[in-house]
């Protein structure tokens, strides 16, 4: 069993994700912004739990927790990079506050966990680093601008650390989940910039974390989810005249499944989470 570390673990994937591996196991440090919410997990998730704050836009707050979990349980030995966040709304109804939040969260928070572990880890011996990105990596969607471009440039700083690193002792995997039920999916569905979300049904928290700590073992290189869904996003992110076309239809689509009360609109606002 492995010593892993989950950041956004107070809540939504990351708190499924905890407490799966758990289940299986593992030793869990449960890393996020919001303590308070980490201590409650940690505590009914017993000694193999341990809490541990961490703003992952602060590179001395990712040291410092490392050395805690080190302390307190061990080295880690896989880091889930899963926190994240979203601020709903078309591109020019955000400040560009909100969109520098989700740069520096969504992309600059994970990059630094990755480049704290990776040292660490090379001189263990050993270590796996798990990426939780979203399927909107591989394609811009409506209402996802500057979320969608986090994902963008995470996916491709992860397969390019992924790949000097290849003959190392480090392992790398990158999960693209699709709609997950969680707070952020919340806030997303009660924004009529995001009628996306209605395109496809979403999945249970417990759904996803069972494919992440299945590849604490597995160690794929990245995982789309649901796989045939994620082929056909992955297939039309390629071609610029089949993205604009083929996303204005599925948003249409998915404002018919949207519920009436859609028609009012909620103001954007920030929520840590994973999708």
């Amino acid at each position: 069993m492995s010593i892993v570390m989950v950041t956004g673990a107070a809540s939504g994937i990351g708190a499924a994700t905890a407490r799966e591996a758990v289940r299986r196991g593992h030793r869990v440090a449960l890393a996020d912004i919001d303590l308070a919410g980490a201590v409650e997990l940690a505590g009914r998730l017993g000694s193999s739990a341990l809490a541990v704050e961490l703003d992952v836009r602060d590179e001395e707050a990712w040291e410092a927790a490392f050395e805690t979990v080190a302390a307190r349980l061990g080295p880690v030995e896989v880091l889930i990079n899963n926190a994240g966040i979203i601020h709903t709304g078309y591109a020019r109804q955000l400040s560009m506050a909100q969109h520098r939040h989700m740069v520096e969260v969504n992309l600059i928070g994970p990059m630094t966990g990755m480049m704290t572990a990776l040292p660490r880890m090379r001189a263990q011996g050993h270590g796996h680093i798990i990426t939780i990105c979203s399927m909107s990596s591989f394609m811009p969607l409506i209402g996802y601008t500057s979320y969608g471009a986090t994902k963008h440039g995470l996916r491709a700083f992860h397969h390019s650390v992924a790949i000097e690193e290849q003959g190392g002792p480090v392992t790398f995997s990158i999960i693209h989940p699709p709609g997950t039920r969680t707070p952020m999916l919340e806030q997303e569905m009660a924004d009529p910039s995001s009628v996306i979300t209605f395109a496809e049904k979403p999945l249970t928290p417990e759904h996803v974390a069972s494919v992440i700590v299945d590849a604490i073992v597995k160690k794929p290189l990245e995982v789309v989810h649901p796989a045939l869904a994620g082929r056909f996003q992955r297939v039309a992110g390629v071609f610029p005249r089949l993205m604009h076309v083929a996303i204005p239809r599925v948003a249409a689509m998915a404002k018919r499944r949207s519920p009436g009360a859609r028609q009012t609109p909620a103001t954007p606002r920030g929520q840590e989470g994973s999708r």
